[in-house]
């Protein structure tokens, strides 16, 4: 630990700093698997949700460097490398390549789902551990919400109910929306 924080006993700092290492992780991922979307989308609804992705993305890249920073702060070493983040990785890669703008969107409403699940048991932990950092990985969650209900808008019906309901894996959340088409 380069400058140990002043808040916390150095167990705690370092616990943090583990946590966050594995949400930087996620979010690094989440930010290159939405540009890869972004890239690889295709289908009539293409341009709507071509220019939806951007913001995303941006709002992604603001939360990795927030974590990282955190990480820094309370005396960690943020990695985000390829192969750190391939190490630290516990999921697969993103499996959709190219492919209609829905079948990407009910992949991706998955990936966000991760990525919420594991962030909602940060907050948990950071508790009792660090109220500030919850505080930042609460703020993240809230963009994070919002970012998958644009996601969900264009899975829904009217009755609110979601085409790849039930899916599992990426690739059940396309046969999903493609059997559904």
């Amino acid at each position: 630990m380069a400058f140990p924080s002043s808040r916390l006993s150095p167990q705690d700092a370092a616990d943090v700093c583990e946590l966050l290492q594995h949400r930087l992780i996620a979010l690094i991922d989440l930010q290159l698997t939405l540009k890869h979307v972004h890239w690889n989308v295709v289908g009539s609804s293409f341009i709507g949700v071509h220019q939806m992705l951007d913001p995303q993305v941006d709002s992604v890249s603001a939360m990795v460097d927030q974590t990282a920073e955190r990480i820094a702060t309370l005396g960690g070493e943020p990695l985000g490398t390829p192969g750190a983040i391939e190490k630290g990785r516990t999921w697969d890669d993103y499996s959709v390549q190219r492919a209609d703008a829905i079948a990407h969107l009910s992949a991706l409403d998955l990936v966000y789902a991760g990525v919420l699940g594991d962030h909602g048991k940060a907050i948990e932990r950071l508790e009792t551990l660090d109220p500030v950092t919850q505080d930042m990985v609460i703020e993240q969650t809230e963009a994070l919400e919002m970012h998958q209900w644009f996601v969900r808008a264009h899975l829904a019906d009217k009755g609110g109910n979601l085409a790849n309901a039930g899916a599992h894996t990426e690739q059940e959340a396309v046969e999903a929306v493609e059997s559904s088409l």
